[in-house]
């Protein structure tokens, strides 16, 4: 069975221990944080939490064994005409978090555009924030990765500026997190146009699918993010990184999703469904 599995588990429901509960009852060993709500505090994001908030997360995972794939971090998601430098203040919590959870990945994002504005405008300095976050993680931890994911109306929305951004930017430290129902949503075929130009910087998959551009999101499989053929071929370039569970069934926000535990289960059993048909469920890999 292939044990890369993760998920966002803050769609499940706010209390931490319930959701760890919920993902080993899946039997999933990895969570994705983004938004955590610890020590009897309201919800926060990862990135802003305490020193102290972190380590007692920690110890809620360290208790059950578990492990964090990565920090669902939202750096990235500002416009790019915002202040940078408090940008890039607030990325040492995104640092910190990876730290202490015990991770080298962090995901991230290249700036909200002015609508109706040509994103080459802007070009430079989605190149030169970009340059200047993953020199800051170097600097930080040389392990550390930053794992860029498409989303809509970002400059890294299409698989051409998504390359753009791996070949200009040229950071051995910046890898792509593949999101098929975002390139459904911009009205790109993520098997047929994506994968082929980003397949050397994909490094993490997140999981959920979109049945039309403008059309609701699914259980992957069931929309137009192309998921048999996406799985096949990776299988066949020998993948063995993450498969990250975010299925947004119930909200699908900018900055959050909501799915609830039955759906968060049915999105879980659809791609298992979906290994089985592919041929992954007989691989194994050995943990991070």
């Amino acid at each position: 069975m292939y044990e890369k599995i993760s998920g966002f588990c803050d769609e499940i429901t706010d209390d931490f221990s319930e959701q760890l509960d919920a993902m080993q009852a899946l039997g999933i060993n990895y969570v994705e944080v983004r938004n955590l709500a610890v020590n009897g505090k309201p919800k926060a994001v990862i990135v802003d939490l305490t020193e102290d908030d972190l380590r007692a997360a920690k110890r809620e995972l360290d208790s059950r064994g578990m492990r964090v794939s990565a920090i669902g971090s939202p750096i990235g998601k500002i416009m790019i005409t915002d202040d940078f430098e408090s940008h890039l203040e607030r990325f040492k919590g995104a640092l910190r978090a990876a730290d202490i959870l015990d991770t080298s990945y962090i995901r991230m994002f290249s700036f909200f555009l002015p609508e109706g504005e040509d994103p080459n405008s802007h070009r430079d300095e989605v190149m030169r924030r970009l340059q200047a976050l993953s020199a800051a993680a170097r600097q930080h931890r040389p392990d550390i990765l930053l794992l860029h994911e498409n989303e809509s109306d970002i400059y890294g929305d299409t698989p051409a500026r998504c390359r753009d951004i791996f070949e200009t930017v040229g950071a051995e430290n910046l890898r792509l997190t593949l999101d098929p129902a975002n390139f459904v949503a911009c009205g790109v075929k993520p098997f047929s146009e994506a994968l082929p130009a980003l397949q050397p910087w994909l490094h993490y998959v997140h999981v959920k699918d979109k049945e039309s551009q403008a059309g609701k999101v699914v259980v992957a499989g069931e929309g137009a993010a192309e998921w048999r053929e996406l799985l096949g071929a990776l299988k066949l370039a020998g993948y063995d990184g993450f498969f990250s569970l975010e299925p947004h069934l119930q909200v699908a926000g900018r900055s959050f999703g909501y799915t609830g535990h039955d759906l968060f289960a049915k999105a879980h059993a659809g791609f298992m469904n979906l290994l089985n048909e592919t041929g992954w469920q007989s691989a194994t890999t050995s943990a991070p």
